[in-house]
């Protein structure tokens, strides 16, 4: 399967409707860790991977409640016809509230990567090396510190991880990694 909108037209899209850097950013750290994931799980689809990481929460800086997000972006997808409703139900599946289930690898791997990204920039940000050094162990110790980052949801960190069957630390190295590598630490 895949997506007919391409990666720097997500990208203008995600611009076009979202003017907060912190939140470009955030959009483009889960995009990172999705794409780390697709090279592994669809290597077939890391562009569609990467554009639903870019898109998830385009709609967020206009439209912040839960009865807006993400059904208006959604809704603003459908009508353009360029995105494939895998991508538009993982981005549905990534609003718990939702009701949409998160059924395939792409939704799990968005939901997982979605608060983890933003948990691990914020590490960066207290970090005098930034992400250089920070491990799995480190994301961990910080996850404990409930008055760090307190608006990331623990939970949901942790039902992510438990949706994709994934190892708790090799999860947090892939994403640390994935942000790392793209510049965004």
């Amino acid at each position: 399967m895949t997506t007919s909108i391409s990666i720097p037209a997500a990208r203008a899209l995600m611009h076009d409707w979202t003017a907060n850097p912190a939140l470009r950013h955030h959009m483009e750290a889960v995009a990172a860790c999705v794409a780390a994931y697709a090279a592994e799980l669809a290597p077939d689809e890391v562009e569609r991977w990467t554009v639903c990481g870019l898109l998830h929460d385009f709609d967020y800086e206009r439209h912040p409640t839960p009865a807006e997000h993400p059904f208006v972006g959604v809704t603003h997808l459908r009508e353009r016809g360029d995105v494939d409703e895998g991508v538009i139900e993982a981005i549905l599946g990534h609003a718990t509230y939702s009701g949409v289930p998160r059924t395939t690898p792409l939704a799990k791997a968005l939901f997982a990567c979605d608060e983890l990204a933003g948990f691990i920039v914020a590490c960066g940000k207290v970090r005098p090396d930034s992400l250089a050094s920070l491990d799995a162990g480190g994301v961990r110790k910080k996850l404990k510190n409930k008055a760090f980052a307190a608006a990331v949801s623990r939970e949901d960190i942790a039902l992510g991880i438990e949706e994709m069957g994934v190892d708790e630390d090799a999860h947090f190295a892939r994403c640390v990694a994935a942000i790392r590598e793209a510049g965004l630490g």
